[in-house]
């Protein structure tokens, strides 16, 4: 692994910048080392204060961090679960359901407190209010997140809404993230990716104590080398993440190949 040179952004701040920025050399390490990550601080906070709340993302490039995490020797008896997303008029018996994602791949296998799960059969603007009232109650210590090939993050897609104060939103998906929906094998055909979602907003993730950001894969370099060395902007939303007083972000090689070399 190599450390990341750190860019400020004036214009949102001159003290903060991502942390701890690491290169891996296989997509495997790179999860295994964002859960160790993860962990250590959900650990410590646990000893603190008896009890945590994370926010768990979805999608092909979590699969091996994910495992790592429901590995680790943690009362997640102790933990809140939020997501990030979910496809509106989908059920969770469909493949790309990111609440039946999150229960096969998580919930089932380490039994957490409570799980916040994202309903995109119910009404949105009603599911959204639901949402929102229970997660004011939640402050989150730990958010485990990752970037779009659009540099989205979340359904937040450019242009993103940098201004919503409401913890989640419904969203319309552009034709970018929906073509990595399909690509990365969810559905068969474009036309069978939903066109709306209901997405955790910007402002919300923000909020996040410790956020820690997994992007493995060459389909994201440009995505990882916008959010880096471009200045921070909506139409490229994970670029907010060079703001956070305590973001991480973990790279393998392709994901960083675009990047200055340092």
């Amino acid at each position: 692994k190599r450390k990341l040179e750190h860019t400020s952004f004036p214009s949102y701040s001159t003290s903060t910048t991502c942390k701890e920025d690491n290169i891996y050399d296989t997509k495997a390490t790179l999860g295994a080392e964002a859960a160790s990550k993860g962990l250590e601080l959900l650990s410590k906070i646990l000893k603190e204060k008896g009890s945590a709340n994370i926010i768990l993302a979805t999608g092909a490039s979590q699969f091996e961090m994910l495992g790592e995490l429901v590995k680790a020797k943690v009362d997640w008896s102790k933990v809140t679960v939020f997501h990030l997303d979910e496809y509106i008029g989908i059920p969770e018996s469909h493949p790309a359901s990111f609440r039946k994602y999150l229960r096969e791949r998580f919930v089932e296998l380490v039994h957490p407190a409570a799980f916040y799960a994202i309903d995109g059969e119910m009404d949105p603007r009603e599911e959204c209010a639901r949402l929102n009232k229970i997660i004011r109650k939640h402050p989150i210590e730990v958010a485990f997140v990752g970037i779009g090939e659009n540099g989205h993050l979340a359904f937040n897609d450019p242009p993103a809404d940098f201004d919503t104060r409401e913890p989640f939103i419904v969203v319309e998906l552009d034709e970018a993230c929906r073509r990595q929906q399909m690509g990365e094998g969810w559905f068969p055909t474009l036309e069978d990716v939903p066109q709306k979602a209901i997405s955790m907003s910007i402002r919300q993730i923000m909020k996040s104590s410790t956020i820690i950001c997994s992007v493995p894969d060459g389909r994201k370099a440009r995505a990882v080398k916008n959010t880096l060395e471009e200045p921070v902007s909506q139409l490229v939303p994970a670029s907010i993440l060079t703001t956070h007083k305590d973001a991480h972000l973990f790279l393998d090689q392709r994901s960083a190949s675009l990047l200055k070399q340092p």
